[in-house]
């Protein structure tokens, strides 16, 4: 018997909804294309979904996340709220996930120049991975009788200087060419895509439409996804767009997702999810700047190992269990087709090369957008997420490693943390009265605190001398901001009178443990590397922080608690999202493309799940800045420690 099926209407946005019974109201959610803070994947765990249940009759989970007065105010977690009748829900402002705190890269900058896109690009001929030329081919003669397919590979081998031999044609293109050639008086643009070490004819149209040729880079996050549309004949960024990645709702991080698709025979699932954001994101990027999706012919990913997997529709499952092996690192070029991508139908996806299970294309993505393989001097990559990836190198040599940071930063398993959206908390200062200034996303009244916000909080915390080195909360703080509850000490960060929901903003002990296991993961894994080499942090010239955390990170903050080491601020460089900015790279240049295969098979992954010395740093990073404050003098002389 087919079930019930009820509707569902979500307030503010005003969309409704019909879903069947026994389905929850965060599904209900995602299926109106409303995003809905779970940072858990719907297991009830986080309690960030929380909603208002303005009419209707429903099924709830009882949860400890709603207190008393919540519940009487119509609060739930939509996960836990099972549909049984038609329903109106209200999602507050502090449970909505806002798209414009997700780092699109540097945009608008681009303006066409070079020099913007990226210093790297600079050093790539424009080349780009599908280009298009126009031809007026000599039509044939008695004396002249050379089939059609070879006249034109001649012609643009002529052109191109591409030898005939490494030219390939599509097969429906082949048997529409002697009509077309015709049909046209031999004049045609010819669409050319690089294929490794060959070049397909991938569509023949006729008269001259060259100048219509663009390609999409995308940031496949595990959190979010990013689109930049790009006019490949000028190297202009025409625009931008971006979405949360749908999978959210399955968990949190990529591990969670990996397990639910394979109790759940969920691939296919998973990989549809992913493609129909990234068709959603084109599709609106060529409908707002009024032009064809046919003329749209090549896509560049990047992504981690598994968000590369899932898009291609690999099996990442092995990806979480001993000896931790992908299917592939690198994939060559596909029809975008093939996995669900809609462009021009013959149109060529490409996947940035990744270097092991847990480094993936947006690290190698990354290396090429900062010429990290060309440069001298010593540096470090660090793109700070719920793992933080790392490379350490220089043109000589790059290493590798995968920490897992957590997703403290992004605000999960912290008592008031949230993403970075409108009312978070992203900047604060703990006065010496021990009063507290902040300053939030919006210039809102505040409803959380994002991971910026929480890096600086943990900082002032130690510097105020409100916790200790342990992370400990100090006996004898003459303030009433410092408060036992039944769960512990918790320090008052904002009275509920100020806040937007009319609850009080607190950090508590758990929440500066978290922290502080998040930020010693990170510093374990630059010192392993480093030690590994043979070096140690006064030998570190560059520092280079990509994505979105490291774009509104607190250098000094997070050096004080000893998530970066003692350098020199002057060394440190935020780079934005550098997962984009390389995978236009490689659609500007098909040398950059090659030298990205380069870069990925030449950097060494370390693994620090079995590294001893990886364990035993960690454990001595479990304090503020670190057990050996001889290895933060900086910091020492900050917080006066003798």
């Amino acid at each position: 018997m087919e079930n019930s099926r009820f509707k569902i209407h979500f307030l503010p946005n005003d969309v409704t909804v019909e879903i069947e019974e026994g389905k929850t109201v965060l599904d209900a959610s995602y299926k109106g294309d409303l995003f809905i803070n779970a940072l858990c994947g719907g297991d009830g765990t986080c309690g960030k979904c929380k909603v208002i249940l303005q009419s209707g009759r429903e099924q709830v989970i009882p949860s400890s996340h709603i207190s008393e007065e919540e519940a009487k105010k119509g609060y739930v977690l939509a996960c836990k709220t099972i549909i049984e009748n038609d329903l109106e829900v209200f999602i507050p402002e502090e449970s909505r996930l806002d798209k414009s705190q997700i780092l699109v890269g540097h945009f608008p900058q681009f303006s066409g120049s070079q020099a913007a896109v990226s210093p790297g690009i600079e050093q790539f001929k424009h080349s780009p991975l599908v280009n298009k030329y126009y031809f007026e081919l000599p039509p044939p003669t008695m004396d002249d009788n050379m089939a059609d397919f070879e006249r034109l590979c001649q012609n643009i081998s002529s052109k191109t200087k591409i030898p005939s031999e490494k030219l390939t044609i599509n097969f429906s293109v082949l048997k529409q060419l002697p009509a077309l050639l015709r049909s046209c008086n031999w004049n045609i643009t010819v669409t050319l895509g690089s294929r490794g070490s060959l070049f397909e004819i991938i569509e023949v149209q006729a008269g001259d439409v060259s100048a219509h040729n663009y390609g999409v880079a995308v940031d496949v996050g595990t959190t979010t996804v990013v689109a930049h549309l790009i006019n490949l004949s000028t190297m202009e960024t025409i625009d931008a767009e971006a979405t949360y990645n749908s999978q959210i709702r399955y968990g949190d991080d990529y591990i969670q997702r990996i397990m639910y698709a394979s109790q759940n025979n969920a691939m296919e699932m998973m990989q549809e999810m992913l493609t129909e954001d990234i068709n959603h994101l084109i599709s609106t990027l060529v409908k707002r700047n009024s032009l064809n999706i046919h003329d749209v012919n090549a896509i560049v990913c990047a992504g981690n190992t598994v968000m590369t997997h899932f898009l291609l529709g690999l099996d990442p499952t092995n990806i979480r269990k001993e000896p931790y092996l992908p299917a592939a690192n690198f994939v060559a070029p596909i029809r975008a087709s093939e996995i669900g991508v809609r462009i021009n139908n013959h149109g060529l996806l490409y996947t940035m090369p990744c270097v092991g299970a847990y480094v993936g294309g947006d690290i190698s993505s990354g290396v090429l957008s900062i010429r990290l393989d060309t440069t001298e001097a010593l540096s470090l990559l660090i793109d700070i997420g719920t793992n933080g990836e790392i490379v350490l190198g220089n043109k000589d040599w790059l290493v590798c490693c995968s920490a897992s940071a957590g997703p403290s930063f992004e605000g999960s398993g912290i008592a008031c943390g949230m993403r970075a959206a409108k009312g978070a908390i992203e900047k604060i200062t703990i006065l010496p009265d021990f009063e507290v200034a902040y300053k939030t996303i919006g210039n809102v009244p505040p409803t959380g605190i994002c991971g910026s916000g929480l890096l600086e909080c943990l900082a002032n915390l130690v510097r105020s001398g409100v916790i200790d080195r342990t992370g400990n909360f100090q006996k004898g703080i003459n303030t009433k901001r410092l408060r036992s509850t039944d769960d512990g000490q918790e320090f008052l960060l904002v009275d509920r009178k100020e806040t937007a929901k009319d609850k009080d903003i607190v950090i508590t002990q758990a929440d500066i443990q978290n922290l502080i296991r998040s930020k010693a993961a990170i510093y374990s894994a630059i010192s392993t590397l480093l030690e590994s080499m043979g070096m140690d942090v006064e030998s570190i010239e560059q520092v280079y922080l990509a994505g979105g955390f490291g774009n509104y990170l607190d250098t000094r903050s997070a050096i004080t608690i000893g998530m970066l080491p003692d350098i020199s601020i002057s060394k440190v460089h935020f780079v934005g999202n550098t997962s984009i900015i390389g995978a236009k790279m490689t659609l500007f240049s098909t040398e950059a493309h090659e030298v990205a295969k380069e870069i990925g098979a030449k950097m060494t992954y370390i693994d620090l799940m079995s590294n001893n010395k990886y364990m035993e740093e960690y454990v001595s990073a479990n304090f503020l800045p670190h057990t050996n404050i001889e290895k933060f003098p900086s910091v020492a002389e900050e917080l006066a420690v003798k």
